[in-house]
């Protein structure tokens, strides 16, 4: 007799995750509310990168770059020319937007290894532009003091708890976005180009403008994260679009399962906590998630996500 179906026990995780999330926080201490508040974020950011590596079989190491762009348009428009929540959101979101729509031009015609190296590239490329250009990002001293938003309704995002549930409430509907997104005729076809480009373009897609629309809108969702994380953390700097926060984003994603957008979440939560615990005891924290990386492409290649299928499987005894 089975036991349970992998469907429930997905599902099941599902209910139990998202009543966790808002039931815990209240009784937790102010420092792991903060760090919740960092998963949901970065879950954000590794969702959005699903799109590409899971969905699309399009490895990026430049993802970080939209993340960073959009916070540091946050920081800009708050602190020197004091633009309001829904202005700055919109100007975070639209130049991200715009430079995926600029870059998906050159990168949608390559695949595998030379997408990664050209994303790798171009992420630099956003990533120098951060550092020099110190008049209007501040160089390696970053923009601090960004204020917490506004929505215009008598809700206090200042407190931690309230600004918590604000970001849980952005990455259920993300999460929601992306599901049909990845469940939708288009959504289908790009799982078609992961696993085979040429029967793809023998059948009659376009693969390129499946590709370029793919990197957009991955583009598109990583820059809601960065605006979330700028009014989070009140600080933005070039670290927050280098190559280390690529590669993070990167591993989020392979740790957690790709093509499945609750396996990075999951992922990414993993990753904020190591990072977190780790860093606290040493310096050399990125030399131990290269290890984790490691382990988990050799042993675990499916990530989170598949194991928990094995283990379902293994429970499913007649």
């Amino acid at each position: 007799m089975r036991l349970i179906t992998g469907s429930k026990f997905k599902i099941g995780g599902m209910i139990v995750a998202f009543f966790l999330l808002m039931m815990l926080p209240p009784i937790l201490p102010s420092y792991w509310l903060t760090i919740l508040t960092q998963m949901l974020i970065f879950g954000i950011l590794a969702m959005s990168l699903d799109v590409l590596m899971g969905y699309t079989g399009l490895p990026s190491f430049g993802h970080a770059g939209f993340f960073g762009t959009s916070a540091y348009v946050v920081a800009i428009l708050s602190t020197r020319y004091q633009v309001g929540f829904l202005g700055c959101v919109f100007g975070g979101f639209l130049l991200s937007t715009a430079i995926a729509f600029l870059f998906g031009l050159l990168v949608a015609h390559s695949g595998g290894v030379y997408f990664l190296m050209i994303t790798l590239a171009l992420g630099m490329v956003i990533w120098g532009l951060a550092f020099r250009w110190v008049t209007m990002t501040g160089g390696d001293n970053g923009i601090a003091g960004i204020p917490k938003p506004e929505l215009g309704i008598p809700i206090p995002l200042e407190d931690p708890m309230v600004f918590y549930y604000f970001v849980l409430s952005v990455f259920l509907v993300v999460l929601i976005l992306l599901y049909l997104f990845t469940r939708s005729p288009f959504g289908l076809s790009l799982r078609g180009i992961r696993d085979s480009e040429s029967r793809m373009r023998i059948l009659g897609y376009n693969t390129w403008l499946h590709k370029y629309l793919s990197y957009v809108v991955a583009g598109a969702f990583g820059a809601i994260s960065g605006i979330l994380w700028a009014y989070y953390n009140g600080f933005v700097s070039p670290m927050d679009l280098d190559l280390t926060a690529s590669f993070e984003a990167f591993l989020m994603v392979i740790l957690g399962g790709p093509g499945t957008l609750i396996g990075p979440a999951l992922g990414a939560g993993m990753i904020v906590f190591l990072k977190n615990f780790i860093s606290a005891y040493t310096h050399r924290w990125l030399l131990i998630l290269g290890a984790i990386y490691i382990l988990a492409i050799l042993y675990v290649p499916g990530g989170i996500m598949e194991l928990g299928k094995r283990l379902v499987k293994g429970g499913d005894k007649e």
